[in-house]
Order: C-alpha cells, then structure tokens, then sequence
C-alpha cells in the first residue's frame, strides 16, 4: 500500500495537468455560434449543417481606417467576433491605421502575442518588461516587431504620413486593456485616493484626468 501511494499521487498529478491544458481540435471546424445563451469558455458551435463560407470571410481590412480620433490612429479588429469560424483555432489578426504623429496609445493583450508587419509609413515602437526596461526600435515599411504576451506596450507613427500595420495575434480573442483608459475611465471609477497616491498628484488633477477620459455626450 505504501508503496501505491507515489504512484496515485504522480497519476493524480498527471491528470490535473493535462486537464490544465487547452484541448486539441476535436473536430475540423467549430464556427462560433456568437447568438447562443450557452456561456463557455470561448463560443459554442454551430450545427455543421448551418456554416458557410461567410463563416470564415471578412473584407474589414481591405480599406485604411478612419484616424480622425483622441490618438489618431484606429484598429480594426478580425478576430472571432467579426470571423466566427476562428473559433478554437486560436488565431487572429488586426488592422491598425495611424495618422502622421498618431499613436496606439500603451496597453497590454492579456491573452496573446502580438506580430506587427508594418504596410505603409514609419512608427516607434515598444514594451515594457516586468523588470521595468524599456525594448523599442523605430520600424519601417516591411518590417516586423513582437509584443510578448501581456506586456505594455506601444505604437506611434514618427512620420508625416500616414501609416499602417497588419497584427497577428495567437489568440482568436486577444483582449485589449489600454492603461489610461482602464485607470481613469473605469465603470465605478476607481477611488481617487488610490489614483493620487499611486501617481503622487492631487485629486485636481486626478479629476481632470478623468474628464478627458469621459464619454463625450
């Protein structure tokens, strides 16, 4: 008896670490059924018998985005929402157009890495590691750079023109969390007293801060 114990504690051990790990297909497709009430992590299938080809078509990155925004620059998204048959394929792309001077303000992707290709224009870009250095490069038309996964992270165009990047992503719903938006735009807000003695200001400023970042009516 003593000597199964290892054993089932080693079996048992196994087990919860392959239950751990995200599963492989199980079938060729499964197209994201985005009207179902049924919630699971990611999106429930369609019935084969209803997919089609529109299923796994979207022509959104085809045209350059509208850059007349705060940041000027825009992101278009392809991810599962927009294609429902990436659904557990685990990939998706995006389409952000810049401005000249416009910037992808820092934010973080919990949930993927992210690949840009640039297509047109010149940006600096950069993250931040968890040891609070910065990594960045000014990239060109051609060229590629790497966001590791959850770390902050930017773009901004350094030209007079405008610019383009297509993103690539290792999740079929990547997340966005931009860091000023989330700290002062945040639905309740967080408290003032955190705001002010996290960044040493007042509350004045605080509070203008967050006016800059509320809906606009």
């Amino acid at each position: 008896m003593v000597a199964i114990v290892p054993l089932l504690v080693t079996t048992f051990a196994l087990v919860l670490t392959a239950a751990a790990a995200d599963p492989d297909l199980l079938q060729d497709v499964c197209v994201a059924d985005l009207t179902s009430g049924v919630k699971v992590n990611g999106f429930t299938c369609k019935d084969l018998a209803n997919i089609s080809a529109a299923d796994f078509f979207f022509d959104g990155l085809a045209k350059p985005g509208l850059t007349n925004t705060t940041f000027g620059s825009l992101v278009t998204a392809a991810n599962v929402q927009k294609i429902p048959g990436l659904n557990t394929l685990g990939v998706s792309l995006s389409r952000i157009d810049y401005a000249p001077g416009g910037l992808n303000p820092p934010h973080t992707h919990p949930r993927a890495t992210e690949i840009v290709f640039v297509l047109e224009g010149g940006l600096d870009v950069g993250f931040i590691t968890t040891a609070n250095v910065l990594i960045s490069k000014s990239i060109k038309k051609g060229e590629i750079f790497v966001f590791p996964r959850g770390l902050v992270h930017f773009q901004k165009n350094n030209g007079k023109e405008p610019a383009a990047v297509i993103a690539a992503f290792n999740s079929q719903l990547p997340g966005t969390q931009s860091i000023a938006t989330t700290l002062f735009a945040a639905t309740p807000p967080i408290p003032d007293n955190v705001l002010t003695k996290t960044f040493q200001v007042g509350t004045k400023e605080v509070e203008k801060i967050k006016s800059r970042f509320a809906p606009k009516k």
